[in-house]
């Protein structure tokens, strides 16, 4: 698929093993599996479930919780046939699809919930035998347990493994006398739950019982220990859920007819007193939750081995990603997990810490299940599983996770997509490089095709914004264009910087070195855009055939920024080539940079305007663009016209001010009267202060040469100046007109 088979780290600088221990479908996956899911919730919280929604109900959550699962188990099963599957289980699965960043954002509340089962199944053990032996205590109990899970999964993964077939073997004995058992009490069949009694909701019910059947991450947290991942993943995932569900749809059939709600609300060993052989229960009860407490202690350990191993942890917690002994077991990381799951059970209990893992876990399972679905939706060729499933089913195992999610508690599912959405900006700001790839490109691939296919090709004045290529030569020697075409973009429109070379030597290779080197340089500049080198004979020629053939559809750049020259000798293609862009009916932007200035205090903004015809409504725009930029947020816009006499500068005051506040952009009129001066005297006056000038440029036609000659006479001395032609087939007028447009954007 992707870069899957590299047994190197080269994006860690580690080398990551993949150690293959030889487990087995039965021993690896389902065993651990079944075991998890047939574990403390079913023995000492279905009768309490069953007892508060009933017969009825308590089928509809164990359908419900099982579907979810059967649906992330068919996704897991996609990806695991698609791809090496090594440590790291889900964690895994989804950074190699998703991203490091997504795999980072899941895979360390995943840990986190791995960690909280041990103490879940810990304090259910506990739980079962204080109610035996009373004159212990709960919470020593609880910790010693999870102390001696612990080392028994530091032992070896193996030995851990074996021991569960034994354990397996206390419950089918235990299920077995509980089918052979009788009733406790005359009771009739309730449907719906226990009427006499304020009764626990139905999604409160939900939350409590969902992970007892989670038990399908116990396989593929085991992902790295497995002969063929692969092969067994799928295979026993699903024996296990079709198991786990034959017994889940028996169990509360049997409850119900043995016992009233109350009494099974009440008496959470009530299964003990229904059996044939009421210790059987016990060995079921003690076998279920240690094996499960494994299962955990086996699997978180090395999703934080992963985590570390592919840096997503603080560099204080690399030491998480060593190995030890042959297998490469996580030992360090089990004492870590071991601490966490201590803490754990010496302040939870089973109805506090289920629902926290519920929320962890829908949240696992609904990137999983997003994780197929978008690779199946793409059909990139490299996604090839040979477990084919729809996309459509994986998406809806993502959409009901959420769902579930919020029906259980709105404000904890907000607050885990929060924690969720921190990690992930958070691994995002550190730019991690992964040998890898991932999905994401895919993503954008489909949303680009789709975008440029539904674009109009006709412009439309409302949705207008300049899309600015910047002909910048040497780009650290010509900032200042590029600096104001990131201004005017406000991080919407698409910049490009380009550089044509004359060199007839320049390989392709040094062309893509040399693009980089720019790319580079804007973004340590914090600026986003694309970077271009070209080579040509000449200059002029080589830029304006690249202006014409540079877009993909109608996404082309429609305004060309590009430096002043004062070089005779290359006036005449100069001007040609401004002439060739208004041919291509691109808006040329020319910056005639005052040196020793720059762009002045970026406080006072002087634009010369004729009104909205022609290149006044671009000048408008650009103005108010540049103005709502953070560089330069607080500068003032004074729009200044010349007129002859007083008389005209009162109808001018009058007509204009109204159209000026209807505009909206902000900026102030300045009605000058020339008193008998040229422009070019009350210009070099009133504008001699600012920091910035724009001004219009006359339609490019036989003279213009000559025209922009004078143009560069006329600006001699003056601050920075922005010389616009506007050239696209749209009323800008109409764009400043359009009631919303730059309120929202701004």
């Amino acid at each position: 698929m992707k870069n899957f088979f590299r047994k190197s780290g080269k994006e860690t600088g580690q080398v990551i093993p993949s150690v293959k221990t030889g487990l087995g479908t039965f021993g690896g996956v389902f065993t651990p599996s079944i075991l998890t899911i047939l574990g403390v919730i079913m023995y000492l919280r279905f009768g309490w479930v069953v007892g508060n929604v009933g017969l009825m109900g308590t089928l509809i959550i164990v359908t419900l919780a099982t579907s979810i699962t059967f649906l992330t188990a068919l996704s897991v099963a996609a990806i695991a046939t698609d791809q090496e599957v090594r440590a790291g289980g889900a964690y895994y699965m989804i950074s190699r699809s998703l991203g490091i960043e997504a795999g980072g954002a899941i895979g360390i509340p995943l840990f986190i919930a791995l960690a909280l089962s041990v103490a879940l199944y810990t304090v259910g053990f506990a739980e079962s035998v204080v109610s035996v032996f009373p004159s212990l205590d709960f919470k020593i109990v609880g910790l010693l347990t999870t102390t001696g899970v612990a080392i028994l999964a530091m032992i070896s993964a193996k030995v851990a493994i074996r021991a569960q077939y034994f354990i397996m073997f206390g419950i089918a004995l235990s299920l077995a006398s509980l089918a052979l058992g009788s009733p406790i009490e005359e009771t009739s069949i309730e449907m719906w739950g226990a009427a006499e009694r304020h009764s626990e909701s139905f999604w409160v019910v939900f939350a409590v019982f969902f992970p007892a059947v989670t038990g399908i991450m116990a396989g593929v947290n085991m992902s790295g220990d497995l002969k063929n991942p692969s092969r067994s993943i799928p295979r026993g995932t699903f024996a296990a859920i079709g198991v786990g569900y034959i017994i889940y749809m028996a169990l509360p059939i049997i409850l119900a007819n043995r016992a009233n709600a109350l009494t099974l609300i009440e008496d959470p060993m009530i299964m003990r007193k229904m059996a044939y052989w009421g210790d059987a229960i016990l060995i079921g009860i003690w076998g279920a939750t240690l094996s499960s407490a494994v299962g955990s202690i086996l699997g978180a350990p090395r999703v934080l081995q992963a985590l570390a191993r592919d840096r997503v942890l603080p560099r204080w917690l690399s030491w998480l990603g060593k190995g030890a002994a042959k297998d490469d077991s996580p030992r360090l990381g089990t004492i870590f997990t071991l601490v966490i799951a201590l803490l754990a059970v010496y302040l939870g209990n089973l109805n506090i810490i289920a629902p926290v893992l519920t929320m962890f876990f829908l949240t696992t399972y609904g990137v999983l299940n997003a994780s197929a679905g978008i690779e199946r939706l793409l059909n990139s060729p490299s996604f090839r599983p040979s477990f084919k499933v729809h996309w459509a089913f994986s998406l809806l195992g993502t959409a009901g996770c959420v769902v579930v999610m919020f029906l259980i508690n709105a404000m904890a599912t907000g607050l885990a997509f929060v924690f969720i959405i921190l990690i992930f900006l958070w691994l995002q700001s550190r730019e991690m490089k992964t040998a890898w790839g991932d999905v994401r490109r895919g993503i954008w691939m489909a949303l680009i095709r789709a975008g440029l296919l539904n674009l109009n090709q006709e412009k439309e004045s409302k949705t207008w914004r300049p899309n600015p290529l910047v002909l910048s030569g040497a780009p650290t020697k010509r900032w200042h264009l590029i600096d104001f075409a990131s201004a005017i973009t406000l991080n919407r429109g698409i910049l490009t910087v380009a550089t044509v070379l004359t060199s007839e030597h320049i390989t392709s290779e040094r062309e893509k070195k040399m693009e980089q080197n720019i790319q580079d340089f804007l973004a340590r500049r914090s600026t986003r855009g694309f970077a271009r080198v070209i080579t040509a004979t000449d200059t002029f020629k080589g830029a304006a055939d690249f202006v014409k053939a540079y877009g993909l559809g109608s996404l082309v750049p429609n305004t060309i920024i590009l430096g002043d020259s004062e070089n005779e000798a290359i006036r005449s293609k100069y001007c040609t080539m401004i002439s060739r862009f208004y041919e291509l009916n691109r808006n040329v932007i020319i910056i005639r940079e005052n040196e020793e200035k720059g762009f002045g205090n970026r406080q006072k903004i002087d634009l010369w305007w004729g009104g909205l015809k022609g290149n006044g409504g671009l000048l408008m725009i650009l103005a108010y663009l540049l103005r709502s930029s953070i560089s330069w947020y607080h500068a003032r816009v004074t729009l200044k016209i010349l007129v002859h006499d007083e008389k005209a500068a009162t109808d001018a005051r009058k007509n204009l001010s109204a159209v000026i506040k209807k505009l909206r952009t902000g900026a102030r009129l300045e009605v000058i009267v020339s008193e008998g001066r040229s422009f070019d005297e009350v210009l070099h006056t009133s504008s001699a202060n600012a920091d910035l000038i724009f001004m219009g440029l006359a339609k490019p036609d036989e003279n213009f040469e000559e025209y922009y000659q004078n143009m560069q006479v006329r600006l001699k001395g003056m601050p920075t100046t922005v010389m616009v032609l506007a050239a696209e087939e749209i009323s800008f007028g109409e764009v400043l007109l359009q009631q919303d447009v730059f309120r929202k954007d701004s």
